[in-house]
């Protein structure tokens, strides 16, 4: 909000309520908890007022362009542990069977214009 105070004018209060409508939108298309770590500013660039939206959830970039199929092993242990129907499993790796690409900021930029 600092950048908004180097302009006071009509402009930039509009694009930085356009800018936070657009993060909002972001943060309820963001899967998960993801959307907790959606934010915006509005900074001046060298051609004028930017609107900019971040997400630094470390598995953005994941979500973004989606996985290819590919095995997860234990990093710090001996076997990977996790619940299924209620019960504790364990086993030395998995196969995990990859994810679509989610372009939630895409989407919430068409939907914020």
């Amino acid at each position: 909000m600092r950048a908004l105070r180097l302009r006071n004018g009509a402009a930039a209060r509009r694009l930085g309520e356009r800018t936070q409508r657009t993060a909002r939108i972001a943060e309820a298309e963001a899967p998960g908890r993801m959307g907790a770590f959606v934010s915006w500013r509005v900074e001046e660039g060298p051609t004028g007022l930017t609107g900019i939206i971040v997400c630094d959830h470390p598995a953005t970039r994941y979500v973004l362009d989606g996985t290819r199929p590919h095995v997860i092993r234990p990093r710090r242990r001996q076997a990977l542990r996790f619940e299924v129907g209620g019960r504790t499993v364990f086993a030395a790796y998995v196969r995990h069977p990859g994810t679509r690409p989610n372009p939630f900021l895409t989407r919430a930029l068409r939907l914020g214009r």
